[in-house]
């Protein structure tokens, strides 16, 4: 029986670790009994900081010091990785030959990703999801099932039963990434004319987007503005994975959100720049349409409205 697993990774900034995340549930679901460990070796992940709720429940235990493979003499036979500590089984999700080798000395069990041949897939998340079929057979990557139960009393408060709702993230890091907001706002109204409800999410810097958006669709909701209800407290990536649990569906750019609402189980309509990055970066989304800009034209600009519009319908249907 696995009593302890250790996932051995160089860290997380905010994009890997929302990617991520169905890995995360999925092993926690084929090892439900196990401590489950998360290594950063380069000694930051936002599991010990703004993914920390969302992980609560799946990870036991986030290790950011000591000797772990990250150091030029870490090595070294004589050094002893991890405090000397061994686990059932170690997932190395980093490719590095190196530290692989520091990382394989604490497992009785070691699954790797370096060393791969060119049939490895290109992917994050296959390649996710082909560490932990190896590492478990049968297990596959899944979405999140939050522990948090404020987080789930929120979710239920912003969008109780009832209506069908249709999410849209129209943000993204760079402008380049955007698909017009005035094509997301003729979306969300096709979507309303067929007596769904059109859910809008915002970042923080993207308060005029989001003034627009509610000016053309005054009955949308935007459940992350001007709360009233008892679990203000939660916010950010936790509300927005909360969230994705009650949409019917959701559409996105190639950005943060579009992995949140992945990880929360909303079937996704990914909306790409680039065939590399979409295949690359593909959001691991229980169902799962992606459109490419490219394929149309140049920019996301190019990316028409009807191939959208009826992708968004097969989801749906």
């Amino acid at each position: 029986m696995t009593r302890s697993v250790l996932v051995y990774s160089m860290g997380e900034v905010i994009g890997d670790g929302l990617i991520k995340l169905p890995f995360i549930a999925g092993l926690r679901a084929a090892f439900p009994e196990a401590k489950i460990s998360w290594c950063a070796a380069k000694a930051s992940t936002v599991y010990a900081g703004p993914l920390k709720g969302v992980v609560e429940g799946l990870i036991d235990e986030v290790i950011t010091d000591g000797v772990m493979g990250a150091g030029a003499l870490d090595v070294l036979p004589w050094v002893k990785p991890f405090g000397g500590r061994t686990f059932d089984l170690v997932i190395d999700t980093q490719e590095n030959v190196r530290r692989s080798a520091v990382a394989k000395r604490a497992g009785r069990r070691f699954v790797t990703a370096s060393g791969r041949s060119k049939d490895w897939p290109e992917a994050v998340v296959d390649r996710l999801g082909a560490l932990l079929a190896e590492a478990e057979p049968g297990a596959t990557l899944r979405p999140l099932t939050l522990t948090n139960e404020r987080a789930l009393l929120a979710a239920e408060a912003l969008l109780p039963r009832g209506p069908t709702y249709v999410g849209f993230a129209p943000g993204a890091g760079g402008a380049e990434k955007r698909w017009p907001l005035e094509r997301y706002i003729e979306l969300a109204r096709a979507q309303e004319s067929r007596g769904r409800t059109p859910v809008f999410f915002f970042g923080p810097d993207e308060d005029e987007d989001a003034a627009r958006a509610a000016t053309a669709i005054p009955d949308a909701v935007f459940p992350e503005d001007e709360r009233t209800d008892p679990y203000t407290d939660i916010k950010g990536p936790l509300l927005v994975i909360a969230l994705a649990g009650r949409l019917a569906a959701g559409v996105a750019n190639d950005a943060g959100p579009g992995h949140m609402l992945a990880a929360g189980g909303a079937p996704l309509l990914s909306l790409q720049k680039d065939r590399r990055k979409a295949v690359k970066f593909r959001p691991a989304a229980r169902r799962l349409e992606v459109l490419i800009a490219e394929d149309y034209g140049s920019g996301m600009d190019a990316l028409p409205l009807d191939p959208v519009t009826e992708a968004l319908e097969r989801l749906l249907a």
